[in-house]
């Protein structure tokens, strides 16, 4: 990290806001006003609604992910967590990857540091389930899903096959239908290459305590969400929560129950709870409190936007909502971190702030290749689609979203590849272990060696081999 006498205004979080705000400010920015520091344990924004098409091999998971450096060259880019802001100082306490934590002085802070997942004390949860929030965990279920077929095509034994090929998903909103429906296409396009499965050998589930999957399309395209994944033999159960997943033992609170190696969890997100540690005024689900103009309450030089900050709606407000909140998706964290980079230079130069409305302009979501939904608001009128057309629009969208046109160009040239060339259908798990085989190679040589070199006979050496195999033979 530099030092500099020039304003600092730190980014806390590099995802959707962290970027776009700060490649506004350097756009917006004279030379040498400012210095712009971004401060993220990842070196890449993740656009995560590419995620389910990533989980499915649709999309590579490389063309999901927009790498910081490269898009934000005139700034500071520092990998590691923002641990505590010290208000008072004005520096911010960061812990980098490796090496001793260390401050960062500040004069604008821009909080931008995202959501987690939102999970519940059920028994076994931990162990047995599997996110939706990052291109590792898209990567990670992919491979394991194609993994379980492989498993359920090679053995005799009918309760190892039936665990393997039954796959439990839980919550019903944009990315548990999404993700359920792009997996679902993908193993039932895998099963024409394994001779001893077929569809309805598979076991598909989705759960949600809501009584209705998709409410930020409207109820009617929710409801024929719902009728096409039944058609496709996936289980709904609605109105239903996880009670225990211990061992891979799924257990509803309506009585069903089900063996499964596979335990989707996308139930909603919450706040970073890093923000407990900045000193921030919260709501009480734990967002950042923050006004119209996106700056955070009380406090001039802080801006704040995203999913982490509860922003006032209003456009909705307007429309006699009272106490609406802007929902946390992608269209409007990408308005409110235009503005919010606006903003942070206004203040900077000592102008007037600008206040964020924005009324939505609907939502689409993909059900897998060629199956999605569509709701379009122009002005008082809606427009509702389905099916092939609803999907077009989905990808038209979000292929226009991603952020730079590098990604823009790669994402499409999936999408025209995949019209001509079939889906690749291939698990690369050892991926996820790589020195595995190579310490089966060395471990015996090493330990050969021992007794000759005066240490223990038999001894393994403590490395990060050794760990990566304990891990493994845990999992």
């Amino acid at each position: 990290m530099s030092t500099t006498e020039r304003p600092r205004i730190l980014v806390v979080g590099g995802g959707y806001v962290g970027l776009y705000a700060a490649r506004r400010i350097l756009k917006k920015m004279r030379y040498g006003e400012a210095t712009v520091t971004v401060v993220d344990p990842r070196s890449y924004m993740t656009y995560q609604p590419f995620l389910p098409e990533a989980a499915a091999g649709s999309i590579s998971p490389r063309h999901v992910v927009v790498p910081l450096r490269r898009v934000l060259p005139k700034a500071e880019v520092l990998t590691g967590r923002v641990t505590s802001v010290d208000q008072d100082r004005r520096v911010a306490a960061v812990s980098p990857l490796v090496g001793q934590p260390y401050e960062v002085p500040f004069d604008y802070l821009v909080v931008a540091l995202g959501a987690v997942s939102r999970t519940f004390p059920v028994p076994g949860l931990a162990e047995q389930g599997i996110g939706m929030k990052g291109v590792e965990e898209a990567i990670g279920l992919r491979n394991h899903v194609l993994e379980q077929l492989d498993k359920a095509d090679s053995t005799t034994d009918e309760d190892v096959r039936r665990k393997a090929l039954t796959f439990v998903f839980v919550g019903g909103g944009f990315a548990g239908a999404e993700t359920i429906g792009e997996v679902e296409d993908m193993a039932r396009d895998a099963t024409r290459y394994y001779p001893g499965i077929r569809r309805e050998d598979m076991r598909f589930l989705l759960v949600d305590v809501a009584d209705k999957i998709l409410p930020e399309v409207g109820p009617k395209l929710g409801e024929w969400g719902l009728e096409h994944l039944q058609k496709r033999g996936i289980e709904v159960h609605l109105g239903t929560s996880l009670v225990s997943c211990v061992d891979g033992h799924v257990e509803l609170s309506n009585g069903v129950t089900a063996d499964s190696n596979t335990l989707v969890w996308t139930a909603g997100v919450k706040p970073n709870p890093a923000l407990a540690h900045y000193g921030l005024p919260l709501g009480p689900r734990g967002h950042v409190d923050t006004r119209p103009t996106l700056q955070v309450t009380g406090a001039d030089h802080i801006w704040s936007a995203g999913d982490n900050a509860q922003v006032p709606d209003l456009a909705a407000r307007a429309a006699g909502q009272e106490n609406a909140w802007c929902p946390p998706n992608a269209q409007h964290a990408l308005r409110q971190a235009k503005l919010l980079g606006d903003n942070v230079i206004a203040g900077m130069r000592g102008f007037p702030q600008k206040e964020y409305k924005h009324a939505s302009l609907g939502a689409v979501a993909g059900l897998g290749l060629r199956k999605g939904v569509a709701m379009i608001k122009l002005g008082k009128l809606t427009l509702r689609f389905r099916g092939r057309l609803g999907w077009y629009l989905h990808r038209g969208y979000h292929g226009m979203a991603v952020p730079t046109w590098n990604r823009k160009i790669r994402v499409f040239a999936d999408w025209t590849l995949a019209l001509f060339l079939k889906r690749e259908v291939v698990a690369l798990g050892a991926m996820e272990r790589p020195r595995e085989e190579f310490y089966e190679a060395a471990a015996p040589v090493t330990a050969a060696a021992a007794p000759a070199a005066g240490g223990p006979s038999g001894a393994a050496p403590e490395s990060g081999g050794s760990r990566e195999k304990q891990r493994a033979a845990a999992s």
